[in-house]
């Protein structure tokens, strides 16, 4: 059976977006309406600017007791997230998330065009397997590189 890509295996195929001006309540309001963990932040022309996942409401809205209604969500955000193309295979992507420590992908495909997120939650059992495989792997190489 061939490796199923990034793009493949999301399960929301639409993009969930709010501007910078965009607050906090409104952007968790909108994750729960559409049964998502994260919010891309895209400016007017569509450009991604950044993301807003359940763990920056946690860490860096909630534990600062930050208000809300009157936090853009641009002043907690991730900016520049880092972002895979839609042939990327799920075990790579797997991969890159373990290793940088998160849990949310934006796929972005030719001309910069945001295709949707990869979660963690759209791998199968099968492919965080062998990407944890190789993360191990890649520690064993550099641990005897030195």
């Amino acid at each position: 059976m061939p490796e199923r890509t990034v793009f493949q295996s999301m399960s929301q195929r639409h993009v969930i977006s709010l501007g910078p001006q965009a607050n906090i309540w409104e952007a968790a309001c909108l994750m729960t309406k559409a049964n998502c963990g994260s919010v891309l932040i895209l400016d007017a022309a569509s450009a991604l600017l950044g993301i807003l996942t359940e763990r920056d409401l946690m860490t860096r809205v909630l534990a600062k007791a930050l208000d809300p209604q009157k936090t853009p969500v641009s002043e907690v955000m991730t900016r520049s997230p880092y972002c895979v193309a839609p042939e990327v295979r799920v075990a790579d992507a797997v991969l890159i998330m373990i290793e940088r420590g998160f849990r949310h992908l934006p796929i972005v495909g030719p001309g910069n065009k945001i295709m949707g997120v990869f979660s963690v939650r759209d791998a199968l059992p099968r492919e965080i397997g062998a990407a944890v495989s190789l993360a191990e792997f890649h520690e064993q190489v550099n641990d005897a590189l030195g």
